[in-house]
């Protein structure tokens, strides 16, 4: 159980740090590790291995963060908009962001290939990155780097593929900024675990 508790504590370390500055306890060639062997044990329907990542740093990262900001302004009326921008600037002063993304092109050829369970693929693979987002997220934790999840998709789809010249068929997911947390994240409350997991069969 020793390791089973160790893997538990890391689970437990995983919040949404909002906090972030500009450093980070690893250097961009560690985050690059984690990332790509996320990516690489992260389990998938069928073994698709269909997620992308985009890892962002220095110039990158800043480029992204202004492009939202830029859609954003378009969308929300100027009086109400330095909320909004408070917020991405926050983001922009993390050290980095990772960028999650489906092959949608391989959706579809499974979608084609297996026509029995074709409206379970989409599904199966948001499911997917999913986890991906998560062993990424709790890795970090675990070096000590915060994190949050973001989802200003698809407001921001096109102006991110003609920026870093994704491939069409790349679907963004959600937005990782990370780096340093200087403040604590947040209190969170628990529902009590008895009205969300029901035991059968226990003797």
């Amino acid at each position: 159980m020793e390791k089973t508790n160790q893997f538990l504590t890391a689970v437990a370390r995983r919040r949404s740090c909002y906090a972030l500055n500009g450093q980070s306890p690893l250097n961009p060639a560690q985050i690059e590790h984690l990332v790509r062997e996320c990516v690489k044990q992260v389990p998938s329907a069928f073994n698709s291995q269909s997620a992308r990542v985009l890892v962002l740093f220095h110039e990158q990262h800043h480029q992204f963060w202004k492009l939202t900001l830029d859609v954003l302004r378009d969308k929300i009326p100027a009086g109400k908009f330095a909320p909004t921008q408070e917020k991405i600037a926050s983001f922009d002063a993390a050290f980095g962001t990772l960028l999650y993304f489906e092959e949608w092109k391989t959706v579809e050829e499974l979608q084609a290939k297996f026509p029995t369970y074709k409206d379970n693929f989409p599904l199966w693979a948001y499911q997917s990155n999913g986890m991906l987002e998560f062993m990424i997220w709790t890795a970090l934790a675990q070096s000590g780097v915060g994190a949050s999840l973001q989802h200003y998709n698809p407001l921001i789809d096109e102006g991110v593929q003609q920026l870093f010249q994704t491939p069409p068929s790349w679907k963004l997911i959600a937005q990782m900024p990370f780096g340093q947390p200087y403040e604590p994240p947040q209190p969170k409350d628990f529902l009590p675990i008895d009205e969300r997991v029901r035991i059968l069969g226990k003797k």
